[in-house]
C-alpha cells in the first residue's frame, strides 16, 4: 500500500481502525496506537470495550505468532511496548469505570537469578490480556513473592529461572507456601528456559509455562476453573 503515508486514523470507521491498531500493535507503532485509543474513546467506546476489542485482540495475534515461532522476543517487546502507551491511557478510565479484572499476578525471577526478559515478557502479555501484573523483579526470596502477593491480593503467583542452579528454589517458595497453609490461595505458574513439564509437577506447581503465550493461556483457564470451583 502505497499510500500508507497518507492514512487518516479518525477517518477509518470503526471495524478499520481497530484493524489498523491490530497491525499497528503487530509493528509496535506506540504513537499510533495510543492515537487509535483516543479517537476510540471520543467516538463513545467504553475504557472496556477499547481494551478487550482493540488491545486484547491485538495482542492475541501477537502472542499466536510468536507462540508459532513467526514473531521473536525483540517484535514481540516492540509490540508489548506500543500496548503499554494504550494501556496507560486506558488504565484511570478502567479504575473509574470499575472494568471486570481477568485476575491479578505476582510475578518476579527467584533468588539467585537475575535474569528478566522473559517475566518481563509475560507481565506484558499478561496485561495485554487483560490482568494487573506486579512485577518484583529479579533474586526473589519466598518472603518476597509472598508478602507481595498477600498485599496485592493476587490469584497468580509466577516464578521465573533461567539458571538450573536457581530451579530448586521454585520448590522452597512453594514448600513455604504449603507450610503456612496458603498453598491453596494461589495459583503458581513456573517458567524458564531450563524447566520443563515434569520439573513442574515435580515442585508441585499448577502448571508449567513454556512461554508468554502459554502463561496467557493458562492463566486464563485455571482463573476460570477457580471461578467455577468459587461458584459451584
Amino acid at each position: 500500500m502505497s499510500d500508507e503515508e497518507d492514512l487518516i486514523l479518525s477517518e477509518l470507521n470503526d471495524e478499520e481502525l481497530v484493524e489498523q491498531m491490530y497491525d499497528d500493535l503487530y509493528d509496535g507503532l506506540k504513537d499510533e496506537l495510543e492515537e487509535g485509543v483516543q479517537i476510540l474513546l471520543d467516538r463513545g467506546w467504553a475504557p472496556y470495550k477499547v481494551l478487550t476489542e482493540a488491545l486484547v485482540g491485538g495482542m492475541t495475534i501477537v502472542g499466536n505468532d510468536f507462540r508459532d515461532g513467526i514473531l521473536f522476543v525483540p517484535e514481540v517487546l516492540m509490540a508489548a511496548g506500543a500496548m503499554k502507551g494504550g494501556m496507560a491511557i486506558l488504565k484511570p478510565l478502567l479504575v473509574e469505570t470499575g472494568a471486570p479484572r481477568a485476575g491479578r499476578m505476582v510475578i518476579g525471577t527467584v533468588k539467585g537469578d537475575i535474569h528478566d526478559i522473559g517475566q518481563n515478557l509475560v507481565t506484558m502479555m499478561m496485561e495485554g490480556a487483560g490482568f494487573e501484573v506486579k512485577n518484583i523483579g529479579i533474586n526473589n526470596p519466598v518472603e518476597s513473592y509472598l508478602d507481595a502477593a498477600k498485599e496485592f491480593e493476587a490469584d497468580i503467583i509466577g516464578m521465573s529461572a533461567l539458571l538450573t542452579t536457581t530451579m530448586p528454589y521454585m520448590k522452597i517458595v512453594i514448600d513455604t507456601m504449603k507450610e503456612q497453609g496458603l498453598r491453596d490461595d494461589y495459583i503458581v505458574l513456573v517458567g524458564g528456559a531450563p524447566l520443563n513439564e515434569e520439573f513442574g509437577k515435580a515442585i508441585g506447581a499448577d502448571a508449567y509455562c513454556r512461554d508468554a503465550a502459554v502463561a496467557v493461556e493458562t492463566a486464563k483457564s485455571l482463573m476460570a476453573r477457580k471461578h467455577n470451583q468459587l461458584t459451584a
